[in-house]
């Protein structure tokens, strides 16, 4: 399995992959099979709403990793990578008032943020502890379709199908990238070093090459989307302030304390161990905006 350094650096949101990224992942794979015209169950009418049921951990731990903001925000067309952290308070809260999604190219549906999602304690779903069952009605309230999800790990989604092809050693969760040939298709760390010794390159560069066969002259700006995501979090992160989501009411530090440093920079009041405080200040700031939700560099 050819494991891509974008699959172990993801820009994706807080403040749990498993629970939070994984869960929106789900719902905009299932607007696009909507879109791809997914067979509707026999009978149905015309789309009319939307649906979710949250089971296991999901259920359980939702309410605290934010997994119906998640999916509530899936359902308006939101992804991960590309969230906007300024915009998706306010849409959420648009959708809790009025009760419809707007996904593009799909219209005005139905969402109900009451009735619709639902946090389902009972036994968890038999392919895993992170299961989500999206579904969609008719009209007239007839099932149009459904899909079982599971969320097993760093944002990576499966379908309850899928799942059970990759239990059954079928389905791999890049089994879209095995059919390239790499030039160092090194599987272990021993076979890594044995092809550096023969090209005399280093891990760096055989790394690179294997990355430059599937994203080509693209490597580069993918590279610094990473960077820029993650220099966007820390500076967000020490301009927010307030408390932050959650019923212990913690209060953002990063600013005052980034602040404080910023008016001690020039009063010859430095410590030795002041760069200690500078890379927590940042490390604060990326930490505050995981739990709130903001879009962030997993790994």
């Amino acid at each position: 399995m050819f494991l891509s350094v974008f699959d172990v650096f993801k820009i994706g949101i807080g403040p749990s992959s498993s629970h939070t990224m994984g869960p929106m992942v789900a719902a905009g794979r299932f607007l696009g099979d909507l879109r791809g015209g997914a067979e509707k169950i026999p009978g149905a009418g015309d789309l009319h709403r939307l649906g979710a049921s949250l089971h296991g951990s999901l259920a359980w731990t939702g309410k605290g990793h934010a997994t119906d903001r998640a999916v509530i925000l899936g359902f308006c067309g939101l992804l991960p990578e590309t969230l906007d952290p300024d915009r998706a308070e306010a849409l959420e809260a648009q959708v809790r008032r009025e009760g419809k999604v707007h996904p593009d190219g799909l219209g005005p549906l139905v969402f109900d943020t009451e009735a619709d999602l639902v946090f389902d304690f009972g036994p968890p779903l038999p392919g895993h502890a992170n299961g989500l069952i999206l579904k969609a009605y008719d009209t007239a309230g007839n099932p149009y379709y459904q899909q079982t999800y599971y969320s097993v790990g760093g944002g990576f989604v499966l379908t309850a199908a899928e799942l059970e092809a990759q239990k059954a050693g079928r389905h791999d969760l890049k089994s879209e990238k095995t059919a390239h040939a790499f030039p160092y298709p090194f599987g272990s760390a021993a076979e890594m070093l044995e092809m550096g010794a023969r090209s005399g390159l280093s891990i760096a560069q055989m790394k690179r090459a294997n990355e430059a066969i599937l994203h080509g002259a693209d490597l580069d700006a993918k590279i610094d989307r990473i960077l820029d995501t993650m220099d966007e979090c820390v500076a967000r992160g020490l301009t927010q302030e307030g408390i932050l989501p959650g019923g212990l009411k913690v209060r953002r530090r990063a600013r005052a304390i980034h602040e404080q440093l910023q008016a001690e920079k020039g009063m010859n009041l430095a410590q030795p161990h002041q760069a200690n405080d500078w890379m927590s200040v940042y490390a604060m700031a990326v930490n505050e905006e995981n739990a709130a939700g903001g879009r962030v560099v997993t790994s």
